[in-house]
């Protein structure tokens, strides 16, 4: 036995008997992403769980994020930040202080655009030495309705094969570098890989991941935010084992660059050649989103799943430029999006404690 698969048995293990110490009446759902599309699954799945863990991607190099990492180092703390914002309440004390993290300095100066949830939470790590408690404690402090974590412990890279890049050679293939890069190439891009090849996941992550009744994975940009998870190998491993079942949201548009052209089921084609491996229960899709059913529904039973369509997005927005950086039409409704995944775990869930 290798040391990785005995590492991810007391890492299963664990996750059994925290299982049992802890469940209750409520499904424990493990949702994995970044950026607005993380932020947007998020924001619905606390509306109909109490026991809600947040796994976010941590490839980011640009904007506040990029400079704080290149400057000292850190965790690129943007998506992290964005993901606590979204698990904050609906009270006062919520939206104040989902504002304040999210608050962005302007001025002339080192700080301009920096945003202060970032700041504060790299200013904890460099504090507590620890990603995880630092993390816990300024979900504390926000009074936030889940728990956010690293899907890795150091900073990585995110590199894609693209082909048509450059403009004056569409047919040559080569390699783009940096998330930011990746999310808006002209090209099309053919697949993704980390640097380092083989990161360390953060042991929490895949405890949560194998001690879940479900993983939610998407929406968002699917190169540099979904399939960005299923390349860390405990992760991956972890997804796979899982007794937990496993939704795939779809984007409600394809992203400008990064999946342009994108029909619903090449995501699902693009997300099966990264993870052969990993079988998959429900595909989710805004049904306006969806010109051609059955071969959405073919993809998806090629990865084991069922398809679920049902209105989802913010009423007139399910069609549009994208969801990707610099900002498309199409947003997901938290209240629709929560009665689809609620509707989902009661049709094709087992029948467990929160039933």
């Amino acid at each position: 036995m290798t040391g990785h698969s005995l590492r991810l048995r007391r890492l299963r293990r664990f996750g059994t008997q925290a299982g049992a110490r802890k469940r209750g009446a409520q499904p424990k759902v493990v949702a994995l992403g970044g950026g607005r599309g993380l932020s947007a699954s998020l924001a619905a799945l606390r509306r109909i769980t109490g026991d809600l863990t947040a796994v976010v991607t941590v490839a980011d190099d640009g904007g506040s994020s990029g400079r704080l990492r290149e400057e000292l180092g850190v965790l690129p703390p943007g998506d992290l930040r964005k993901a606590l914002a979204a698990l904050c309440g609906d009270d006062d004390w919520g939206r104040t202080w989902s504002r304040v993290i999210q608050h962005r300095f302007q001025s002339r100066g080192e700080l301009h655009d920096h945003a202060v949830g970032n700041v504060l939470i790299v200013a904890l790590w460099e504090q507590l030495g620890d990603h995880v408690q630092a993390l816990d404690l300024v979900g504390r402090l926000l009074g936030a309705h889940g728990r956010v974590l690293p899907m890795s412990a150091v900073p990585l890279e995110l590199q894609a094969l693209v082909r048509g890049h450059d403009p004056d050679r569409p047919d040559e293939v080569g390699t783009v570098r940096g998330q930011a890069t990746v999310a808006l190439t002209p090209g099309e891009v053919q697949s993704v890989h980390l640097v380092p090849a083989d990161p360390p996941a953060v042991p929490e992550a895949v405890a949560a991941v194998l001690d879940a009744d479900w993983v939610v994975l998407g929406p968002g940009s699917w190169f540099s935010s979904v399939i960005p998870h299923l390349l860390v190998p405990e992760l991956l491993d972890a997804l796979v084992e899982t007794k937990a079942r496993r939704v795939l949201s779809l984007n409600l548009a394809p992203q400008p660059g990064e999946t342009d052209g994108f029909s619903p089921q090449r995501h699902l084609e693009v997300l099966g050649r990264h993870a052969p491996k990993l079988a998959l229960d429900v595909v989710l899709a805004d049904e306006a989103a969806v010109p051609d059913r059955d071969s959405l529904a073919e993809a998806a039973r090629r990865l084991g799943a069922a398809v679920e369509l049902a209105p989802v997005a913010v009423a007139g927005t399910a069609s549009g430029a994208g969801e990707g950086p610099g900002g498309g039409v199409p947003k997901h409704d938290p209240e629709l999006l929560a009665a689809a995944y609620d509707r989902i775990f009661r049709m094709h869930g087992r029948i467990g404690p929160w039933r």
